[in-house]
């Protein structure tokens, strides 16, 4: 950074799990400082105040538009609970700051709608960026990369796969029930129905899902209520082109090699991200079977590993790096509606045993999406 320029300061809002990490990775991010943190619950407000470190001057409010009207912050990250979303959305965007919306965007699809329109309407010239930061992670950066040089050819098939430990405990427990969350398949899997939608560069139109809750949180009760999360899922999207998707989520899957695998297969060859392994697999149809190049995929400019394999750090990385050069976000709120669509679709597939036409979302017509 240039000496000359002082550092972005930052203000998270919700210090959760998701909120501490990210004050973690702005520790390590050059040019950046947490200089604030929002969050009613003091135990949270605790857990941020030892991730800042005691040398670090910080402020600490128990109301987010008591530290926005404080003038103390230039960006703010927003990791509160999900169906908090669209109204602390709303009363940061009446405030002149840069932000970076945690994932899902809303908990409601007319939410996510809502935000979107109502960032518009704002005016104020500002980075507004949606944290999907699985784009980051290395494995699928390199996939990407290899895609864009025609390495399959034109996409026909995405599969991913995540198999993986189950729903961590939160905060008043709000992630048990889909209410709170958007249901799973907005909550977790936005992150791929994301990705499809980045290497496919092509339109969803229909949705089929099945699903349930077979295994987690089936033994606990809050307020009397079973939790109503889904704990595995199958997908499957078709797009505009003649592609298609298919996720498959289990989250009672803890003995796996790979918690993410990604396999995208084209008219000339396949490719496989395996993320926790950090591989890349390429083969071409023409080199004849079963002969397959493997690549070690390393990022050498992470300075924080965190969570999310170094993604998060380098997601904060390119955010003030927008910030300083007043660019576009790379990740846009629109990005935050696209891949929580499918997942809404995909809830009301299970709910009604049938396919749903992304055209049927009532919530988005007259919206151009």
């Amino acid at each position: 950074m240039d000496e000359h320029k002082s550092p972005i300061r930052y203000g998270v809002i919700g210090t959760g799990m998701m909120g501490v990490e990210h004050i973690r990775n702005v520790a390590a991010v050059d040019g950046a400082i947490v200089t604030a943190v929002a969050d009613p619950h003091p135990e949270s407000i605790k857990r941020a105040r030892r991730a800042v470190g005691t040398d670090v001057l910080l402020e600490e409010f128990s109301d987010h538009n008591e530290m926005l009207d404080s003038g103390l912050v230039d960006a703010v990250v927003i990791a509160s609970p999900n169906h908090t979303h669209h109204q602390i959305l709303l009363d940061v965007i009446a405030h002149p700051v840069h932000i970076l919306m945690e994932k899902p965007l809303c908990a409601t699809l007319g939410h996510c709608r809502d935000a979107v329109e109502a960032v518009t309407r704002s005016g104020h010239e500002r980075v507004v960026w949606m944290g999907l930061e699985y784009r980051y992670m290395a494995p699928t950066q390199c996939l990407l990369a290899e895609l864009a040089t025609g390495a399959v050819g034109d996409v026909k098939m995405v599969a991913i796969r995540e198999h993986r430990f189950p729903f961590l405990t939160k905060v008043d427990n709000w992630n048990r029930f889909s209410r709170n969350t958007g249901g799973t398949l907005v909550e977790k899997t936005c992150h791929f129905f994301d990705l499809m939608l980045q290497i496919t560069q092509a339109r969803p139109v229909r949705v089929f899902a099945t699903g349930g809750q077979s295994v987690n949180h089936l033994d606990e009760r809050y307020d009397g209520k079973t939790p109503d999360i889904l704990d595995n899922a199958y997908v499957v999207v078709d797009f505009d082109d003649d592609s298609r998707g298919m996720l498959d989520l289990c989250m009672f899957a803890e003995a796996s090699v790979n918690e993410q695998e990604i396999v995208v297969t084209g008219d000339v060859g396949k490719m496989e991200a395996m993320v926790t392994e950090s591989k890349l697999r390429i083969g071409k149809r023409a080199d004849g079977q079963h002969v397959v190049n493997t690549h070690e995929i390393r990022h050498e400019g992470i300075k924080h590993v965190g969570l999310h394999h170094g993604s998060s750090y380098l997601e904060h990385v390119d955010f003030v790096a927008a910030i300083r050069s007043g660019s576009p976000p790379a990740v846009t709120l629109m990005d935050g509606l696209r891949s929580a669509a499918i997942g809404f679709a995909a809830h009301r597939s299970i709910d009604s045993g049938l396919p749903v036409l992304m055209s049927e979302l009532s919530e988005l017509d007259g919206f151009d999406w």
